[in-house]
């Protein structure tokens, strides 16, 4: 089962980081059913499979530090049964679960201050807390105007579309992503998700460079909003995907080559606000 998780965590380009994070913990409840002569089997096995998790998705720092954490507290038990172990390995994934899910809402609940009535946003791709805080303000009664970006290739931002034109008071227009610099102008702020934070470096879904830099020139303010494990300064290194090209075109593409990036590289010093469940920390 492990394996098929690796699989299709490997497949979920569709899903936020912290959905990831969530899948891959719950994975490793496959090995409280399994029988082990030792716990220090136990415990290489639980090490080795949390390994090919994350290497499922390299790029999310959730994925690594919420994997990282639960083989931490495990390793560094020094349980003396396989039952004991295997009862902290449950302990430990229920906590992380939790803290992922409550991370997500802290977060979303902060970014609500960045959503005043009548406020006008661009968002980019499909984030489920950037979703989450817009409906929070929209509760609180304030009316907005959302332009959403389409995120070629694979239009993440319909997703978003879709979703925030169920919720009243918001009034969402999906644009194409070439179409962005257009409506910035327009805009009193972009409110994007975030896959990781590395040191002074954002890593999101590709176009997230191109927004925050126009918005920069034209003195637009960019906030990004999500749980704080997704920053991480302990040397993680992000690695960038590369998606196949039939994303792109689907005939094939003869005498060029074709670029598919998952993600680029945003500096921070073009962001205004980071926002997690822990608060907000203003970018100077």
């Amino acid at each position: 089962m492990i394996d098929e998780t690796v699989d299709e965590i490997r497949e979920m380009q569709t899903h936020s980081s912290s959905v990831v994070a969530v899948k891959a913990a719950e994975a490793l409840r496959e090995l409280l059913d399994r029988d082990f002569a030792t716990v220090e089997e136990y415990v290489r096995s639980l090490s080795r499979n949390s390994s090919a998790l994350r290497r499922a998705q390299p790029s999310h720092a959730s994925l690594h530090n919420t994997q990282r954490e639960i083989v931490s507290r495990v390793e560094d038990g020094a349980f003396e049964t396989i039952e004991a172990t295997k009862t902290e390995t449950e302990s430990a994934i229920e906590a992380v679960v939790e803290s992922v899910e409550t991370a997500k809402h802290g977060a979303a609940a902060n970014a609500v201050e960045f959503l005043p009535d009548g406020a006008t946003v661009l968002t980019h791709d499909y984030s489920s807390t950037v979703v989450e805080a817009i409906e929070l303000a929209a509760r609180e009664g304030h009316h907005l105007d959302v332009y959403v970006t389409e995120a070629r290739p694979r239009y993440l931002g319909r997703k978003t579309a879709r979703t925030l034109a169920e919720i009243d008071r918001v009034d969402t227009t999906l644009i194409v992503d070439g179409a962005a610099g257009y409506y910035l102008d327009d805009c009193d702020r972009v409110l994007l998700g975030m896959s990781s934070i590395v040191d002074d470096e954002l890593y999101n879904r590709v176009g997230t460079l191109p927004i925050a830099a126009t918005a920069a020139e034209l003195a637009v303010p960019v906030s990004v909003v999500g749980a704080s494990e997704k920053r991480i300064e302990d040397g993680f290194i992000f690695e960038n995907e590369f998606r196949s090209s039939s994303e792109v075109i689907r005939e094939p593409a003869e005498g060029f080559d074709i670029g598919n990036p998952a993600y680029d590289t945003t500096p921070l010093h073009l962001l205004d606000a980071v926002i997690t469940e822990s608060g907000i920390e203003r970018i100077e």
